[in-house]
């Protein structure tokens, strides 16, 4: 393999795609070698990101752009009424999935890692790549052993496609691993307003907040004894999920099956 990583990406007209164009066409570790977009097919990557022309044409169809160009690395932040196929075409190709979108069930998860150790490639499957809502997990998770009542919320813009979000059920599960499963709240409690205690997740309950202005937000609040415990990561922009694509897109590299969760690279 060459010292470039050759890099396609799916979805480079979203909104999470065209960041994840404009970080790798910055990165001269990094080359930009597929931009797949039904929308966007026919113009120049850097143009369909708003940067000056890189002399690379986005096309619509990824089966074919992937055989055509033989990228080391697939970044996915797709829908997820698309992305497990898309991941499943990027394997067949030996193309190493680097997925940001949601939508998952751990069955195909279980099926994908299969694949890719079939292939002797790696993978990777994030509900976030930011560093600081890794981080935030991570607290959670620690903190649950000491103060197993516990809820999630989680806040969003009002076009997002699921409810809870994939960040919201990585860290659900995380919280999960550790606590002391317990059912929350008074057992004979009554919901006046069918819904309004959440989705309920191991014992414990997750909010969904969808409202327009907002970019991403979660909050879990632990109670205790006389004290509560709120661990809070505020998202601004999707420049700062970058960072976090960029190392998965090289750490990929170095190992086989397929990783869920962004978590376990750092």
């Amino acid at each position: 393999m060459s010292e470039t990583i050759k890099v396609a990406v799916a979805g480079a007209g979203g909104r999470m795609g065209r960041e994840v164009v404009k970080m790798v066409l910055a990165d001269e570790q990094l080359e930009l070698v597929a931009a797949v977009d039904r929308s966007g097919a026919g113009t120049d990557a850097g143009e369909l990101v708003g940067l000056k022309p890189c002399g690379l044409i986005a096309t619509s169809d990824l089966d074919a752009a992937l055989a055509q160009t033989k990228p080391d690395v697939l970044v996915d932040f797709t829908v997820p009424s698309v992305v497990y196929g898309n991941t499943v075409t990027a394997i067949k190709h030996g193309v190493r999935p680097v997925v940001g979108a949601t939508g998952f069930t751990p069955q195909q998860i279980e099926e994908l890692d299969t694949l890719c150790r079939e292939a002797n490639i790696g993978g990777l499957i994030a509900p976030n790549f930011s560093i600081g809502a890794i981080l935030m997990m991570q607290f959670a998770a620690k903190a649950a052993e000491y103060l197993p009542h516990v809820e999630i919320i989680e806040t969003h813009g009002d076009q997002k496609l699921d409810a809870p979000s994939g960040t919201a059920i990585k860290t659900a599960e995380l919280i999960a691993q550790g606590r002391e499963k317990i059912k929350q709240g008074n057992p004979n409690e009554e919901e006046v307003l069918p819904g309004a205690r959440g989705g309920e997740y191991d014992g414990f309950r997750i909010h969904s907040v969808r409202l327009p202005g907002v970019f991403a937000q979660q909050e879990v609040i632990f109670g205790g004894y006389g004290q509560s415990l709120k661990i809070r990561h505020d998202s601004y922009e999707r420049a700062g999920y970058m960072p976090g694509v960029n190392i998965g897109i090289k750490k990929v590299l170095e190992y086989e099956g397929m990783v869920y969760g962004f978590e376990h690279l750092m």
